[in-house]
């Protein structure tokens, strides 16, 4: 591959791929497609920024003409889609926004790729789209599609989407999904990052109901490499699930971060639970074990107490983002405002 387009690449998942693909493939061309929302943050690839095979161009993948000239522009030997809203909590608030971007913004993808014969689609999903476990069993690729929130049930759709083209047109798309990641640059509204920056100001960190409910956790790097081992050995039409085969009780993690921020229980607050707030994510990998020869790399453990570390080294980070001066990195650099 010569030249790829990544969708959503200043979000946490999507600019943590950028940097490993730079880095694993140097003779690569990498696009980054971002809208800087609100959770798209250019400051997350300013270490990159300088880089000739990296080129950022700022736009929605709902603009169907934007997207046509970017992928016209060179030839284009695949697109990554990371670019969705993804908070649970908002969805419930407003599905407006996540329909759009997540099931419009999709189409477009793939009415525009689909029309330039890009050679290859990788669509990023998420294991919510199955909907919520009992207390035994995992999701497999079999697994039927449940959603039980607006936030995942507009990313089912757009992995419809995707098995639609494929099966109607012969489209080349893919579909990866994965557990909760963790890691560095992660928007702090999330579970870890928040309840970490929480911790370190001296605040409460806010766990819903009893904390029982339970998530598999991937750091965000082996996630990164799941990805790359799709879009270069996995089957069109297929779809590959990836874990960390870390299972852990909210209640169970916070209790972790507690201990190795050196607080005590009296930092957490119990809150009202979430509506339809699903019981138990687990999955099973073994099919991107066996076809693709990925396995997760980074033991929990340790990978929690490398992103604590990043967290703690970085807490200008977090404030910016906090204060929301982070957004006028955009304009630092190319001299007009992020609306």
């Amino acid at each position: 591959m010569q030249r790829i387009i990544v969708t959503g690449g200043c979000g946490f998942i999507g600019s943590n791929f950028i940097r490993h693909m730079l880095t694993q493939h140097p003779g690569l061309s990498i696009v980054n497609i971002d809208a800087l929302t609100y959770a798209g943050n250019l400051e997350n690839l300013r270490d990159v920024e300088s880089n000739a095979n990296y080129e950022f161009q700022k736009g929605s993948i709902c603009d169907r003409e934007f997207i046509e000239r970017v992928i016209s522009e060179k030839p284009t030997d695949a697109v990554i889609n990371f670019a969705a809203e993804s908070h649970v909590d908002r969805s419930i608030l407003d599905s407006g926004p996540f329909v759009q971007t997540n099931i419009v913004g999709t189409q477009v993808l793939l009415d525009v790729c689909r029309s330039a014969k890009v050679p290859r689609y990788l669509q990023v999903s998420t294991d919510e789209v199955y909907g919520s476990l009992g207390a035994e069993g995992f999701f497999t690729e079999e697994t039927p599609l449940a959603p039980n929130s607006p936030y995942s049930s507009s990313k089912a759709a757009a992995d419809l989407l995707v098995r639609g083209y494929v099966h109607t047109f012969g489209f080349p798309g893919l579909i990866t999904r994965c557990s909760n990641n963790y890691g560095p640059y992660q928007f702090p509204e999330k579970l870890i990052p928040l309840f970490i920056s929480n911790l370190l100001r001296g605040e409460s960190v806010p766990v819903y109901g009893k904390g029982d409910n339970v998530r598999d956790w991937i750091h965000v790097l082996d996630h990164c490499r799941g990805i790359e081992a799709t879009l270069l050995r996995g089957k069109v039409g297929e779809v590959y699930n990836f874990g960390g085969r870390t299972e852990l009780q909210n209640i169970e993690l916070t209790r972790m971060l507690i201990k190795l921020l050196g607080k005590t229980d009296e930092s957490i607050r119990y809150v009202t639970d979430r509506p339809g707030h699903d019981l138990r994510y687990a999955i099973d990998c073994a099919k991107a074990e066996e076809e693709l020869g990925w396995q997760p790399q980074v033991g929990f453990e340790a990978g929690l107490q490398e992103t604590i570390d990043w967290y703690v080294a970085n807490q200008d980070w977090v404030e910016r983002i906090r204060s929301g001066a982070y957004r006028s990195y955009y304009e630092q650099q190319y001299g007009e405002r992020l609306a």
